[in-house]
């Protein structure tokens, strides 16, 4: 082959070879991963974390980086939990005595990084705690069951009186028919209280096109959506000193037909082991503050 074809051949090969590469900078990463987060002060609503920096992946196509701090939930979804272009944040608002796992993500204007490895942290205890015991290992029965305990992790007396306590479930279905029961408590079912609360997901009304509602109604999702809601727990009276705890609340909850109940999706639900356990996806307020659990955490 003539010198000056072997040139031209190298050329377009290396031509070829640019292009490839610049394409596959194009459609991944153009900043470096940050590093895992790391714990520096952990406090009961708030966590401090650090993290060694991105950078740029080409030279000279800086930007000003701002990370994002987030709980991964699932492929490509996540919470967001604050941003910053330091590397260091202090997370504020977070639930007491809850199980996070925490991730940061460098963006950028023309570029953004792959998601860090998760850092798992309980945050310090606040008031109050929630011990769950699940007595149903049939999660698809007809009933709801399990034992619930409170413990004051305080400093001071806790008036039982200004306790909220949340289980999150969900109604598959629709069917918000529920009945709650408390069958034992040491401290008596007589100073236990409960009210079954549930959100309907915005929809239209059954039967009839969008806005042609003639009378007032509740808005209705589509055949089989799932509705959210929660049993509350509240209390008539007593006080728990710092360290003492209710003692076991036994409780039951089934619907007016008595037809099964799928638990599996339900936020507070976990399997049962037949052992105790600090269930941080039952929430817990003292006076309306978060003391304890986040669903989403």
């Amino acid at each position: 082959m003539p010198a000056r074809r072997v040139t031209a051949a190298i050329a377009l090969a290396a031509l070829a070879s640019l292009l490839a590469v610049n394409a596959a900078r194009a459609d991944g990463p153009a900043i470096s991963t940050p590093g895992t987060p790391t714990v520096v002060a952990n406090q009961p609503h708030q966590l401090t974390l650090s993290w060694t920096p991105s950078a740029w992946i080409e030279p000279g196509a800086e930007q000003p980086i701002n990370y994002e701090v987030q709980v991964p939930l699932g492929p490509n979804t996540y919470r967001f939990l604050g941003s910053t272009t330091d590397t260091t944040i202090t997370l504020t608002d977070l639930a007491p005595g809850t199980t996070y796992r925490i991730a940061v993500a460098a963006r950028a204007l023309g570029g953004y990084s792959d998601t860090s490895p998760t850092t798992t942290v309980r945050t310090a205890a606040g008031r109050a705690t929630v011990s769950y015991l699940n007595l149903d290992w049939s999660p698809t029965n007809n009933q709801i069951q399990h034992l619930l305990k409170l413990t004051n992790t305080g400093t001071g007396p806790l008036d039982l009186s200004t306790v909220q306590v949340r289980y999150h479930l969900r109604f598959e279905g629709g069917n918000t028919s529920l009945v709650p029961n408390c069958d034992w408590a040491a401290l008596g079912c007589d100073r236990v209280r409960q009210t079954v609360q549930f959100f309907i997901p915005p929809g239209g009304p059954p039967g009839g096109p969008p806005g042609a509602m003639t009378t007032p109604a509740p808005p209705y999702p589509a055949p089989g959506t799932p509705v959210p809601g929660w049993v509350e727990l509240t209390f008539t009276d007593g006080t728990l000193a710092p360290g003492q705890s209710t003692g076991p609340i036994q409780l039951r909850h089934h619907r007016h037909s008595w037809s099964n109940i799928d638990e599996r999706d339900d936020p507070s639900w976990l399997a049962a082991t037949g052992q105790w356990t600090d269930n941080d996806r039952i929430t817990l307020d003292v006076d309306g503050v978060r003391e304890f659990g986040d669903t989403n955490s």
